[in-house]
C-alpha cells in the first residue's frame, strides 16, 4: 500500500510538485500536468527535465493521469479518435522511460443527443475503448477506468457493462470516492437520483486496482458539465471515504490512495497569503488528514 495524489494541486512546476510529496513522506506522483500541460504534452525538453527532477529526489511516477478517451472527448468523432490514439502512444513512451505502469483513462463523453443505453453509441464505445486497452495491453500498460463524466460513470451497471465487453486483464479500475456524490444514477428511468459513493464502490470493488481519494458535498445543478460542488477535505463529504477505507483494509486491497482535493482558496484565509501558497497548503494538509482517517480505520479494525 501507498500514499500519492495529483500534486499538480499543489503547484504548477515539478519542484513544487515534488516538495509537496517530499513533505508528505511519500515517494510517489500521480502526474496530471506540468505548468498547466498535461505530462502527455509538453516539450521533449521539458520532459527531460522532469524525469531529471524525480532522479534527484527519488519520487516515482505510479500513474499517468492522462485525458484518453475523457468526458470531452466525442465517441463518434473520429478525428478526436485518432487524435486520442496518437495521444496514448506519446503517454506510453513516456511511461516505459519512467517506469510507470498506470494510465488513467476513460470511456469518452456522455453523448447528449443520444441515450446512452442505445446499442448504435455502446457499439462505438465499446470498439473504440476495446483499441485504447488493446494498445495498452501490448505495451505492458494497464488502462485503469475512472468513474466520471463519461459513459462508463453513468452508473456501476454502465461501468459493469464496460467490464464485460472490453476482455482484457489490462483493463480495470481507478475508483474516485468523490465523483459519484454529482452524478446523477443512470438506472430506470428519469428523473434520476445522485449516486451512492458507497453503493458504486460496493459493486465494482472486485475490480479495483487504484483509488483515488477526493470527498464534496453535492450544492446544485449549472448549465455546464458538472454540478456545483462543494469539495471538503476526507470524511468531511458525501463520498463515504471512510467507509470506504475500512472496507478496502479490511479486504485486503494493498494498491495505491491518489489524493485529488479540489480544494478552492476558500479554506484558508487568503487575505495575508497568496493563492501559490494556499494551493500548497490545502494539498499538505489534504494528504495529512487523510493519512490520518486511514491510520484510525486501521485503528477500529485492530
Amino acid at each position: 500500500m501507498y500514499f500519492t495524489g495529483f500534486a499538480d494541486e499543489a503547484g504548477d512546476a515539478i519542484e513544487i510538485q515534488l516538495r509537496a510529496t517530499l513533505d508528505l513522506g511519500w515517494n510517489h506522483i500521480e502526474s496530471r500536468s506540468i505548468n498547466n500541460i498535461n505530462t502527455t504534452d509538453i516539450s521533449e525538453k521539458e520532459f527531460d527535465h522532469v524525469c531529471e527532477k524525480l532522479d534527484e529526489n527519488n519520487v516515482k511516477i505510479n500513474c499517468f493521469g492522462s485525458a484518453i478517451a475523457n468526458w470531452s472527448k466525442d465517441p463518434r468523432d473520429e478525428t478526436g479518435f485518432q487524435e486520442n490514439l496518437e495521444s496514448l502512444h506519446r503517454a506510453i513512451t513516456r511511461m516505459q522511460r519512467l517506469g510507470t505502469r498506470y494510465l488513467r483513462g476513460m470511456s469518452f463523453k456522455i453523448v447528449k443527443d443520444v441515450e446512452p443505453d442505445s446499442p448504435d453509441i455502446e457499439n462505438i464505445i465499446f470498439e473504440k475503448l476495446s483499441l485504447l486497452v488493446k494498445t495498452c495491453e501490448d505495451a505492458g500498460i494497464m488502462y485503469l477506468h475512472e468513474n466520471c463524466m463519461n459513459y462508463g460513470g453513468l452508473s456501476h451497471v454502465h461501468t459493469l457493462r464496460l467490464l464485460d465487453k472490453i476482455h482484457s486483464q489490462n483493463f480495470k479500475l481507478v475508483f474516485d470516492t468523490g465523483n459519484p456524490v454529482g452524478t446523477d444514477n443512470h438506472v430506470g428511468k428519469p428523473p434520476y437520483k445522485k449516486q451512492s459513493s458507497w453503493e458504486f464502490y460496493s459493486n465494482v470493488r472486485e475490480f479495483i486496482e487504484y483509488v483515488h481519494i477526493k470527498d464534496c458535498i453535492f450544492i446544485k445543478e449549472t448549465d455546464q458539465i458538472f454540478p456545483e460542488l462543494h469539495f471538503t477535505f476526507p470524511g468531511e463529504g458525501h463520498g463515504d471515504v471512510r467507509k470506504i477505507v475500512n472496507d478496502l483494509i479490511r479486504s485486503g486491497y494493498d494498491g495505491g490512495f491518489s489524493i485529488e482535493p479540489h480544494l478552492s482558496v476558500i479554506h484558508h484565509d487568503h487575505s495575508k497569503k497568496s493563492v501559490d501558497l494556499i494551493r500548497y497548503q490545502n494539498y499538505i494538509e489534504f494528504g495529512k488528514k487523510f493519512m490520518k482517517l486511514f491510520q484510525e480505520e486501521i485503528a477500529i479494525i485492530g
